[in-house]
């Protein structure tokens, strides 16, 4: 199972990530968190320590690793560079593990364009590609609202691209955008889960404007799920109506996986 979170900053796309993970590490299922937002916060979603997320160090600013791995030269941009470098070690290297889940944080690449052929650039997206298609976990991608570490091959084999969104105008437009990001590399439909949903009425909205097949259900509104996140702590551990709300999405997706539908 593979599956990319994706969503605007602050719909709750994290904990949903993070949820997610920790309920398949409860059934015994290998699972491998790659934290490819730029405000990477899922660390403490799953449960590590502030201490344990602080001594971690992304992968785009390993730039030793990417030197030696893409034969690029420090501030030598412009010259040549390996665009297939050596990657399926790195994340049993780099990886720290906690509660039956490892985690993976990916880091970002300040540059002008998203599109950048950079060394930093051509080495996160060779990662991603290996963790979609050379592992054998469950593997979960907590994204930013865009899908850039992702090709047309690697995209090819994400079985859900889950957006995660809450009752509101600038929300659904991110799920349109992140839907037409998605076609362009070759992705018929993602899925939608809407959170922080306080009423009928706020359910309503949202199916109002995205179509049936693609909803996967609904995440309440939870006070207990901002004290995780302002205590630094797992809302797995501390938000229990928000995790059986979940509990409900993963069994649709599993469903799904079971029959062979992939959005």
């Amino acid at each position: 199972m593979k599956i990319a979170v994706t969503g605007k900053g602050g719909v709750g796309k994290t904990t949903l990530a993070a949820v997610l993970a920790r309920l398949y590490a409860e059934e015994g299922r290998r699972v491998l968190c790659a934290d490819a937002d730029p405000d990477a916060n899922l660390g403490q979603a799953l449960g590590f320590s502030e201490g344990e997320t602080a001594a971690l160090t992304p992968i785009s600013q390993m730039s030793d690793l990417i030197a030696e791995r893409t034969g690029a030269q420090k501030g030598g941009y412009g010259a040549f560079f390996k665009i297939n470098p050596r990657v399926d070690d790195i994340p049993d290297r780099f990886a720290i593990e906690k509660n039956g889940v490892k985690l993976l944080v990916m880091g970002t690449v300040d540059t002008g364009g998203s599109g950048c052929v950079c060394p930093e650039n051509v080495v996160l997206k060779r990662v991603i590609s290996n963790l979609v298609l050379g592992r054998g976990e469950v593997v979960i991608l907590d994204m930013e609202a865009g899908l850039e570490h992702l090709g047309r091959g690697t995209a090819d084999f994400v079985d859900f691209f889950l957006v995660v969104v809450e009752p509101g105008a600038r929300s659904v437009q991110t799920y349109r955008k992140v839907r037409s990001l998605a076609a362009d590399i070759g992705v018929r439909r993602v899925s939608v889960v809407a959170n922080k949903v306080r009423s009928k009425e706020d359910e309503d909205y949202l199916r109002e404007r995205i179509p049936g097949d693609e909803f996967l259900g609904s995440v309440r509104y939870s006070p207990d799920v901002i004290e995780a996140d302002r205590s630094a702590s797992s809302p797995y551990d501390t938000a229990s109506a928000a995790v059986e709300d979940i509990k409900a999405i993963k069994k649709v997706i599993d469903g799904r996986e079971q029959n062979g539908a992939r959005p």
